[in-house]
């Protein structure tokens, strides 16, 4: 007779294969009979990091480190997620014993050290950690890195080594990555038109095709008519919260410099790009019901999910700070859940010219799942449309407290604009956020070098350097950007008193 399976072994085959919805109910079934068992808790934390809902994860990481306080896998995943919350102090707390280690995971505790020192622009230390070399550098993953201490001292190395990368046998999402990142060097050395194609080589490698009347966007499309039908078809069924504001934009807009500027305020505590809608938008999803009969939806549901996102919320907000700031970059598509699960939440849309948007994402790495259309000018086109018609009709159905303000405004006027967002929340003016400079708040994100310096308008018209990429069929979208800048123009005169169009009489 074959031997049974013990349920450890179960959990970590289970996870080795990949199937984490398999192993995270074998690691419960376990837990049921054996409360205290500290594998169970691990094993259910990486079947949930890797179905990507890392609010479970983080309570199950709590458990497994108060039962083993030194494991260093359990220190290893927790130090991972402070990074992507932005808690780098803490993360680096628990990376560098382990670098310190041998074997894999040193290098993986390593190689998220030079992530995030990357990520932040601490060149200084990511150099110091390459002339310490060790075991990291024999990592399949090491050559990105590599790549990016050699652009430290040399950027044309730099370009060389990413390239090198790109053009080899290793993972496509590694050579996407590793390809962005040339693109951005270039773009840096003011090597224009080089860097628009190689950005353009590296989309028709590793995006693949999108069709405007596929997948990518049919459910944009079908919320759209939903909403156009102008039925709401969500009534609030769960307590509203309060204290809780969301970005409604699309990448590159200006997002992480509102948002490090309002988590100047003493009020604001900004929790980056938060995976806490996701896992509503999930919990939604798997209800069966979700978007069609919401009504068919318990109540009781709808609760928890609103509890998981404050949870999550919770362990990131700075404390103290009444009010957190979510930039999940799909919120704009996804105010029907936000009216369902966290009626009360307030929006701040932020919308850019359409050209710098688009320049700003074809030439930057991202995740194909966040913008799957980046490497196509006319896809592109077609979301930035459906970002602005379905914000609109969104945050007026579902009658969503917000504001409304470019980019370029902001930057203009940012005490005005920062301001507005500011009188929506129902909190005073602060003078600390119009220096986000001084924020000691990590950001994870392709602007944390940018925001670290005062504002300023170097990023506003960068297109131009990319004319030769531009057309006629951008005119429409440029010119209702312009429009809606001269609207808030006119607020502004008009709250001041002020009478005219005379830029130099405000």
């Amino acid at each position: 007779m074959a031997q049974r399976e013990n349920p450890i072994d179960q959990i970590e085959r289970l996870l080795r294969s990949g199937e984490a919805p398999q192993a995270a109910a074998a690691a419960t079934a376990l837990l049921a009979k054996v409360p205290s068992s500290f594998p169970a808790y691990l094993g259910r934390a990486r079947a949930y990091l890797m179905a990507d809902r890392k609010i479970e994860a983080e309570r199950d990481l709590r458990e497994a480190l108060r039962l083993s306080p030194k494991d260093e896998l359990a220190n290893l995943l927790r130090a991972q997620l402070d990074l992507s919350y932005g808690k780098f102090d803490e993360a680096f707390a628990r990376l560098g014993p382990l670098a310190a280690g041998r074997g894999q995971l040193a290098s993986d505790a390593t190689i998220a050290m030079l992530d995030a020192l990357s990520s932040t622009g601490r060149r200084e230390e990511m150099k110091e950690i390459g002339r310490r070399g060790g075991s990291w550098t024999s990592d399949p993953r090491a050559p990105l890195h590599l790549a990016r201490i050699a652009a430290a001292e040399d950027p044309r190395r730099g370009i060389e080594g990413m390239l090198a990368i790109f053009r080899g046998r290793h993972p496509l999402a590694f050579r996407r990555r590793a390809g962005f990142e040339a693109v951005l060097l270039l773009d840096r050395l003011g090597e224009y038109r080089e860097a628009f194609a190689t950005a353009t080589e590296v989309h028709g490698v590793t995006s693949p095709p999108v069709e405007l009347n596929g997948p990518v966007f049919q459910p944009l499309q079908e919320l759209l008519a939903m909403l156009e039908r102008g039925e709401r078809w969500i009534q609030p069924r769960v307590a509203p919260v309060s204290g809780v504001a969301m970005m409604l934009a699309l990448p590159r807009s200006g997002t992480t410099l509102l948002e490090q500027m309002l988590d100047r305020h003493p009020d604001i505590s900004g929790i980056g790009e938060y995976e806490g809608l996701r896992a509503i938008i999930h919990g939604l999803d798997n209800t069966g019901f979700w978007p069609r009969r919401p009504a068919a939806i318990a109540t009781a549901r709808l609760a928890e999910l609103q509890a998981l996102y404050l949870e999550g919320a919770g362990h990131i907000r700075r404390p103290g700070a009444p009010w957190i700031f979510d930039k999940f970059l799909r919120a704009w598509r996804s105010i029907p859940e936000i009216a369902a699960v966290l009626p009360g939440a307030v929006g701040i849309a932020v919308d850019r010219d359409p050209r710098d948007t688009a320049t700003s994402i074809h030439l930057s790495y991202f995740d194909i799942g966040v913008t799957a259309w980046g490497g196509d000018f006319v896809a592109m086109r077609k979301a930035m449309t459906l970002k602005r018609r379905i914000t609109e009709l969104s945050v007026r159905l579902f009658e969503m407290p917000h504001v409304h303000i470019s980019y370029e405004d902001l930057v203009e006027d940012p005490a005005y604009h920062a301001g507005r967002c500011l009188e929506m929340m129902g909190l005073p003016m602060d003078p600390r956020v119009l220096h986000p400079e001084a924020n000691t708040r990590q950001t994870v994100t392709l602007s944390s070098e940018q925001v670290k310096r005062p504002i300023n308008r170097s990023s506003i018209g960068r297109w131009r350097n990319y004319e030769f990429a531009f057309d006629g069929a951008w005119d429409a979208l440029a010119d209702e950007h312009a429009q809606l800048t001269e609207r808030t123009r006119a607020a502004r005169l008009a709250s001041a008193g002020i009478s005219g169009s005379n830029p130099a009489s405000a």
